[in-house]
């Protein structure tokens, strides 16, 4: 299996200094012994499409590209036009995987009904994006996240069964899971077939750090509970030999140090 870190969380801060910031995340990933990295997709826009530059970057660095990652918008063509130059960059940087995620809200309340005809919308544009990575030699993955239409496991369920296994896989998170009370072991069993991408956070167990944003008690891994040996087990016996990619939204001193507690843990307990 790869190790790999997201990068996005570098990339918050200067407007006019993108290069700069993610070349800094490469050499911090590198530092600590990641072999590959992700992205949100708007690493594209900082770069103007120049995929030759990231990938020098990459080559510098040791670091493979593995994952562009797509948000959603309330626009289904805009949001599959977005896919075909997505999936451009990735062919020419030598990336694999498009993760794919609903629309976020950020506005309470966090929790709400089940909104089946969005969930059936986007399974329908997976559908699309999914056959236009077949079609590349990609492979797409919807990733399941809080604060979104497609989070818990009902809804999760009503979004696998409308789409088509062979051109949508599962990004399953160990942080998004557990937030959405799901045993994260069992899920990760329940979906094995479905998983192409793997994400690794931890969680604080305590509802009442803020309960405004649950998100913000997602941790470095061994921070929390999450029995990270217990999926570990699951993926290696379901023959799982893909990605595990950390990422952590809100590192509690800096991204480096969070990386790095990430990565011994991953060391000295699953022994990658």
């Amino acid at each position: 299996m790869q190790v790999a870190y997201t990068g996005w969380t570098w990339l918050v801060n200067h407007e006019d200094n993108y290069k700069w910031e993610f070349e800094q995340f490469l050499k911090e990933a590198s530092d600590l012994d990641y072999d590959a990295v992700e992205n949100f997709a708007f690493i594209t826009k900082y770069f103007d499409n120049n995929a030759e530059e990231v990938s020098g970057l990459l080559n510098k660095y040791g670091l493979e590209l593995v994952c562009l990652y797509l948000h959603y918008s309330d626009d289904q063509e805009t949001d599959y036009q977005n896919a075909v130059k997505y999936i451009d960059f990735m062919k020419k940087t030598g990336a694999t995987y498009l993760n794919l995620q609903a629309v976020m809200w950020s506005e309470p309340p966090n929790d709400r009904p089940t909104d089946k005809n969005a969930i059936l919308e986007y399974a329908k544009l997976s559908n699309r994006i999914g056959k236009l990575c077949e079609e590349n030699g990609m492979v797409a993955c919807f990733h399941p996240h809080a604060n979104t239409a497609v989070y818990r496991e009902n809804e999760i369920e009503l979004f696998l069964a409308n789409t088509d296994p062979q051109l949508v896989k599962l990004c399953l998170d160990t942080a998004h899971t557990t937030l959405a009370g799901m045993d994260c072991v069992k899920a990760f069993e329940k979906y094995a077939d479905r998983i192409a991408y793997v994400h690794l956070k931890d969680v604080d167990p305590d509802p009442t750090v803020s309960p405004e944003w649950p998100m913000n008690r997602f941790c470095p891994l061994g921070y929390g509970t999450v029995d990270f040996k217990g999926v570990y087990k699951v993926l290696k016996n379901a023959g799982y030999d893909g990605v595990l990619c950390v990422e952590l939204d809100n590192p509690p001193v800096c991204n480096y140090k969070a990386a790095m507690d990430s990565r011994n843990y991953i060391h000295n307990v699953l022994h990658l």
